[in-house]
């Protein structure tokens, strides 16, 4: 229960702070408009009337708190799930691709860390290439995929994956090649001594030896993915997914659903890493780990 409090306590308090900061960012945001609607209209509000009126304008500069709850409540709750107003339907379009995305990419970065710590000519060769290949912005990245996968006629969920997949393989790359490589060197002598094999040292040592290493990576990997995922429909004129809301919001200036858009990309970020952090804590204990 003193756990619990602890981690709610600051949590609430944080977001509070946040609330608070947003809606005075609104006011000071959308206030130079507001004193222009006024002024033509003749008018002199007061404090209070001037700052409800920041608070409540169709297309603010930037929407208040109460104004992207509300639209997140009706495009959620209000209309059905696989409309095309829905957020659950954008949401899904994009956790498809964030999904085959994210699984081709932990996927890959498993296999090129086992490679570099087996191999140390790949060490030396492969690993600069990979830590290069993260320095090139996505946003340069996805268009040239996206346009050379539809010339040859492939478009939809593929191109999008392979946006997900550049962008996750990375971390999980890293995170498995410090893991395999974190057992002491007294252990590695051990099991020397008992004659073991490459094999064995692999899967009785190394393997579970990079586990928390593992998870700890994926949980990044994962969000990685999402952000992939969500800037690759951005050049695709996609007619779904949250990077869609994002691009007709800001073509019709929709702030609201922008940032309502926002959130839910936000919820299914938070929801994919504590999926990945369950799935690290049922591995870690069918493994004989200890409960945290």
């Amino acid at each position: 229960m003193d756990r619990l409090r602890d981690k709610i306590i600051p949590v609430t308090t944080l977001l509070a702070l946040l609330v608070v900061g947003w809606y005075a960012f609104a006011v000071v945001l959308n206030g130079p408009f507001q004193r222009d609607l006024d002024r033509r209209a003749g008018e002199v509000p007061g404090t209070l009337e001037f700052l409800v009126k920041t608070w409540s304008q169709p297309k603010p500069t930037l929407p208040a708190p109460h104004q992207v709850a509300q639209n997140f409540f009706k495009t959620t709750f209000t209309v059905k799930p696989w409309s095309n107003r829905s957020l659950v339907y954008h949401s899904w379009v994009t956790l498809s691709s964030t999904f085959v995305g994210f699984i081709f990419g932990a996927a890959l970065g498993i296999l090129i860390a086992v490679g570099i710590v087996h191999f140390a000519s790949l060490d030396r060769s492969l690993m600069p290439w990979i830590i290069t290949s993260q320095t090139i912005p996505i946003l340069a990245i996805a268009p040239m995929v996206v346009v050379v996968f539809a010339a040859i006629g492939v478009t939809g969920l593929f191109p999008k994956a392979l946006i997900s997949t550049y962008l996750s393989f990375f971390p999980v790359a890293v995170g498995m090649v410090k893991g395999l490589r974190s057992p002491e060197l007294m252990h590695l002598d051990l099991m020397h001594t008992y004659n073991s094999t490459r094999p064995q040292i692999f899967w009785k040592l190394r393997v579970p030896a990079s586990i928390p290493f593992l998870f700890a990576s994926m949980k990044v990997a994962v969000a990685a993915s999402l952000v992939g995922a969500i800037v690759a429909e951005l050049p695709t004129g996609a007619v779904a997914g949250i990077g869609a809301k994002l691009l007709s919001g800001s073509y019709y200036s929709q702030t609201i659903e922008m940032w309502a858009a926002l959130v839910a990309g936000s919820l299914v970020a938070v929801v994919l890493v504590a999926l990945v952090g369950i799935a690290g804590r049922i591995t870690d204990r069918a493994m004989g780990g200890r409960p945290a």
